[in-house]
């Protein structure tokens, strides 16, 4: 899940218009940030299946960036980041700080519906969760679209933009949606999976700083 994310992330900057919708991309996608970087390092791996061609959908050893336990205390640190950084707001810090850690945790809640039961409660040998959406990728796609759709329709109907500023944030949710759609789909087996974590990273990083100027720009 990809788009799905961002929309939270639109939701969520409904709840607080100070925080910089870049921000809070970021945060929603966290997780993934984190487990790309692990897998870079050698702590949690990526297994790209024989019958990729069929399911369109990699599966994960990820107790450090993806179980419930491990989501908490990213969601913390998340939250206790930004009320440092909002330190000279007047008022709004502690609301500030809630929602961006809500950001960080709607990862483990979406991510949730559509993994395969791989995502541990605790470490790697606690009981793992997943409603497995995506071995029923049509409903799984589905479901997605209307997430990122619902976070941007809360997001516009909330957050006054001008005419520009709409036309760029519409088009980038929809070339993010797009995307994830396409590669879960039709996208071949990743070449390598250094490759796949580079490019997720820097695709994340991306669409978070297009967000956040978006959300600053006119």
């Amino acid at each position: 899940m990809f788009a799905g994310h961002v929309g939270a992330a639109l939701a969520l900057k409904r709840a607080e218009r100070r925080v910089n919708l870049g921000v809070l991309i970021l945060a929603a996608l966290l997780l993934d940030v984190l487990l790309w970087l692990f897998v870079l390092a050698g702590f949690e791996q990526v297994i790209v299946p024989a019958d990729y061609a069929s399911r369109h959908y990699v599966t994960f050893v990820f107790p450090y960036s993806h179980s419930l336990a491990a989501s908490l205390v990213w969601s913390i640190l998340a939250g206790t980041l930004t009320w440092v950084a909002t330190v000279g707001w007047v008022g709004g810090r502690g609301w500030a700080t809630v929602v961006v850690a809500a950001a960080v945790f709607s990862h483990f809640l979406l991510d949730f519906l559509v993994h395969i039961p791989e995502m541990p409660l605790l470490g790697q040998t606690s009981p793992k969760v997943g409603l497995g959406l995506w071995n029923q990728m049509p409903v799984a796609l589905m479901l997605e679209v209307l997430i990122t759709a619902g976070g941007l329709l809360v997001f516009l109907r909330g957050v006054p933009l001008g005419r520009g500023r709409t036309i760029g944030l519409v088009g980038l949710v929809v070339f993010v949606t797009a995307l994830t759609v396409a590669g879960m789909t039709v996208a071949p087996a990743p070449p390598s999976i250094p490759q796949l974590a580079i490019s997720s990273v820097v695709g994340i990083l991306l669409v978070a700083a297009i967000g956040g100027w978006l959300d600053r720009m006119g």
